[in-house]
């Protein structure tokens, strides 16, 4: 969940958990270099998805910031325990468009509640929807120790120095979240050479969309922004991100990390950042920053980029549950009372 916390005062968007995405993952499929996985997660509830929201991924394959192929799932409403999905593919400026449009590529699949992972074949696409063990590895008492979170702040304000703030135990180690996957032909995505890609989740209400939540790099939305920018953030496009945002990143950077404009603006570069679209080349092997696999450590990448370096290293492991066949991630933990 490093995208998680992008509501108000370290909460959901619009206080709701369906509507809050969670994590993005890019990679080649284990089995089939050729083939490329995208998984959007959401909801760390790992229950039902909102049906009056879009879900989707949006990808950028010739860098111009813009989205040229559009990946959208939408849900029924849940009814006894179950629900369905649906999916939409768009491309060119179809893609642009904010609904569910283009081809209608699965229709009304069920949604896996359980540990019995329904995948959904349609022509060279295969499709998941529905609860997993969640992946994502962090400290998160320690990350609360790390930042000032007093009065709805987010992780704005580290407090570098003095004893670890680390506790060594991973706080996500029986988390389930929902996750929506796609595998496809690498072909598909027209990479030239790679893809930027990024989540978003848009509620309808009073009969027009909002655009509540966006994911695309690990914590950046989390980590740089506060109560006063999340929802103007969460709304926006990343082909504006440069221009509206890269004076702030820059202004906390010298804060946390004791940078001059030019070291952070070389550090925004290095890695891509701005845009908040998540890099990947096919071509390469993913490890993030070029895509993400399940075994990054996202955290400690984004408190050493903070920080230049000068955190240390949470020492957690990665999670041992994910799978080498799609979906991919694990089975979902049993739920606790």
């Amino acid at each position: 969940m490093s995208n998680h916390f992008t509501g108000l005062s370290l909460g959901a968007p619009l206080g709701d958990q369906r509507l809050d995405l969670c994590d993005l993952y890019a990679f080649q499929a284990p089995a089939d270099p050729a083939r490329t996985v995208l998984i959007l997660n959401a909801n760390p509830n790992a229950d039902a998805l909102h049906p009056d929201a879009i879900y989707r991924l949006n990808i950028d394959n010739d860098g111009d910031g813009l989205t040229e192929i559009a990946i959208s799932y939408v849900f029924s409403p849940p009814q006894d325990g179950r629900q369905t999905f649906s999916v939409f593919i768009a491309r060119g400026d179809e893609a642009r468009s904010p609904e569910a449009v283009g081809e209608k590529v699965v229709t009304d699949a069920e949604v896996s509640f359980g540990t019995m992972a329904k995948r959904v074949d349609s022509g060279p696409y295969t499709f998941f929807a529905g609860s997993r063990s969640d992946a994502f590895f962090f400290d998160f008492d320690g990350v609360q120790k790390l930042f000032d979170t007093s009065g709805g702040r987010n992780f704005t304000a580290p407090h570098l120095g003095g004893r670890s703030p680390w506790t060594g135990v991973d706080s996500n180690t029986e988390a389930n979240v929902f996750s929506t996957v796609v595998e496809l032909p690498t072909s598909e995505l027209g990479a030239d050479p790679g893809i930027r890609v990024w989540g978003r989740c848009s509620l309808r209400e009073d009969g027009r969309l909002l655009h509540v939540d966006r994911a695309g790099h690990p914590s950046v939305s989390s980590f740089f922004n506060t109560d006063e920018t999340k929802e103007e953030y969460n709304a926006g496009e990343p082909v504006n991100d440069r221009e509206r945002w890269t004076d702030q990143f820059v202004h906390l950077m010298g804060h946390t990390g004791n940078y001059t404009r030019e070291e952070a603006l070389a550090a925004i570069d290095a890695d891509a950042v701005l845009p908040d679209m998540l890099v990947f080349d096919p071509a390469k092997p993913a490890r993030y920053p070029n895509g993400r696999v399940f075994t990054d450590d996202v955290i400690n990448h984004r408190l050493a980029f903070l920080s230049k370096g000068d955190i240390p290293p949470t020492g957690l492991t990665p999670h041992t549950d994910f799978l080498d066949a799609f979906p991919y991630l694990g089975n979902p933990h049993p739920k606790t009372a």
